[in-house]
């Protein structure tokens, strides 16, 4: 039975890291003390933590799954167990001729390459219990659970009618209980589904379900219920929250299912998230199990060249070689006449929500090495521009020209309207929000957030200067023991004898992340934005070392949760 001796103790529970050993036989945790008797086979954890394993509950490795067990990069930040299936979209149920249209509709929601997913996923079902069988049968790198998403539901019920967005009758309404009730029996965690105008397909059309009345969503929540219960999690229009509140609140109410939503702080309404916490108080009051997923960073882009975001989208001149391949491409963007012409040129409108973001160049920061994801105000674009008197767009040009064209801009949309961290540390602290939205395996080219672990731990239990810090303690409950109770997983999230053999052992004065890089490494070459980190010692899954300083050992102990 392997120990991990000598160890500072974070065990999940919140309680003040402690001096203690651990000790595990194959997958299961079988004593954890300060004076552990001798094993056979011993670690030396002096000067290391270890933590649980972190679950992940907001993810879409859906299409990922099938072609990479690793769950890159999640597993490589200390991260045990994933939920998939997040805001409505996903591979199941699915008849064969629409699977290209529920690829599509992933890749313009999440912005995961549809060429790697066409290439990459293998199908063998239609059903949602079928797709859970497959899914059974892979060997992972870490532990999977997923939710039934809304956007493959409708469509598998009302067909062209759902993509039209017509209102369900009550027979499709009865259909579609029914559907998420055998889904929960069979092992789904519950049903997700997205009411924002954010979210729509390569197509340009809005998810299925976006505009559905709420007695729908509620016929949804009496499916679950008649399977034992589980998690309803939804994505809606931020500034939209209060009013969602009410169906919500009826839904937990009449069903007593589990509901979370996105919450984030958005500057079109930069003091709502105060309304949320209060309605969500009165939750608790009266006893209804809502809760609301909350980041531990600001949620926006990353901007670069190569990315999806590119910060001169609106300018003609740029679009002379933005389909050039790379190498010709950042040759082209060296030569000073192209780059005046790209800068001086008068911006086109591409969309309400594009052009705010290419013309908010007060919200632009260069991120830098290692990455700084609490800049001051005064290191905007703008504020540098106005200090050299220099038009922001000439800043904004030579940060992305740096490190051979790789440089990277950072776009804070959500939870940054002040300019700092301090709306975020009340959202973390509140009693009932848990921490999500890292959204692993999506947005490949405008977001790297799958490092949101390691970040909570470098940043804010250790790094922070602009602000109160987070006790370390509560920075690794929120991640394991709170994550995991939100979607009903009570064998893991504490280290405790009894539980999951799912650890972490990090030299936290090593811990960090890196700059997001892009990379190519999806199928047919897809791209995506990777940020690894230093610092994890070992990873640990039901007992089996799948990560070692970083590097996967080969080992692929991981399963499929089933409710």
């Amino acid at each position: 039975m392997p120990t991990l001796r000598n160890t500072t103790l974070v065990d999940g529970t919140g309680a003040p890291p402690r001096r203690a050993s651990v000790r595990y036989d194959g997958p299961t945790i079988t004593a954890v003390g300060a004076d552990l008797p001798p094993d056979s086979e011993e670690i030396d954890g002096a000067g290391l933590l270890v933590t649980p394993g972190f679950v992940d509950i907001h993810t879409h490795y859906d299409g990922q799954i099938t072609w990479d067990p690793w769950l890159t990069p999640s597993t490589q930040h200390g991260v045990t167990t994933v939920v998939m299936g997040s805001c409505g979209v996903g591979f199941a149920p699915v008849r064969p001729e629409r699977r290209a249209w529920l690829i599509q509709l992933m890749e313009g929601v999440e912005d995961i390459p549809g060429a790697a997913l066409s290439e990459g996923i293998r199908w063998g079902w239609e059903t949602f219990p079928q797709y859970l069988d497959a899914l059974d049968r892979l060997e992972l790198a870490a532990d999977a659970a997923t939710l039934l998403p809304h956007g493959a539901l409708r469509t598998w019920v009302m067909g062209d009618r759902s993509v039209a967005h017509a209102h369900a009758t009550p027979c499709e309404i009865d259909e579609m209980a029914s559907i998420v009730a055998e889904a929960v029996e069979a092992g789904a965690m519950g049903f997700s589904t997205s009411r924002t105008l954010i979210h729509k397909g390569a197509d340009g059309v809005h998810v299925p379900g976006t505009f559905a009345p709420t007695g729908e969503l509620a016929g949804i929540a009496r499916g679950i219920a008649a399977a034992g219960g589980g998690l309803l999690q939804m994505t809606a229009n931020h500034v939209d929250m209060a009013e969602e509140f009410r169906w919500m609140r009826d839904v937990a109410r009449e069903t007593g299912v589990t509901v979370s939503f996105n919450l984030l702080q958005t500057d079109q309404a930069p003091d709502l998230w105060r309304t949320m916490l209060g309605l969500l108080d009165e939750a608790e009051a009266e006893g209804l199990p809502i809760f609301a997923q909350v980041s531990g960073r600001p949620n926006g882009v990353l901007m670069s060249w190569q990315g999806t975001a590119v910060p001169f989208l609106n300018s003609p001149p740029y679009h002379t070689v933005a389909g050039l391949p790379w190498e010709e491409r950042l040759e082209r963007l060296r030569d000073p006449a192209l780059r005046a012409a790209i800068i001086g040129a008068d911006p086109i409108s591409i969309g309400p929500f594009e052009d705010f973001i290419l013309r908010s160049h007060h919200k632009m920061y260069r991120l830098g090495d290692p990455p700084e994801y609490e800049p001051p105000p005064s290191t905007s674009a703008a504020a540098l521009a106005r200090a050299r008197g220099r038009d922001p767009r000439e800043v904004v040009y030579d940060w992305l020209m740096e490190d051979d064209g790789q440089g990277v801009i950072y776009f804070p949309i959500f939870n940054y309207s002040g300019g700092d961290f301090s709306v975020l540390r009340e959202l973390l602290q509140h009693p009932r929000t848990v921490l999500g939205l890292g959204d692993g395996g999506a947005h490949c080219g405008a977001i790297a957030d799958a490092s949101l672990p390691t970040f909570m731990l470098s940043h804010w239990a250790r790094d922070r200067t602009r602000g109160p810090r987070l006790p370390l303690e509560a920075v690794v409950e929120m991640q394991t023991r709170q994550t995991a109770a939100l979607v009903g997983l009570t064998d893991r999230g504490v280290v405790a004898p009894g539980l999951r053999a799912d650890l972490n052992l990090i030299d936290q004065r090593a811990l960090g992340i890196g700059p997001p890089r892009m990379v190519h490494d999806l199928p047919m070459g897809g791209r995506r934005y990777l940020q690894l980190a230093d610092g994890y010692r070992a990873t640990i899954v039901a007992g089996q070392v799948v990560s070692r300083g970083g590097r996967s050992t080969g080992a692929l102990p991981g399963r499929l949760l089933r409710r």
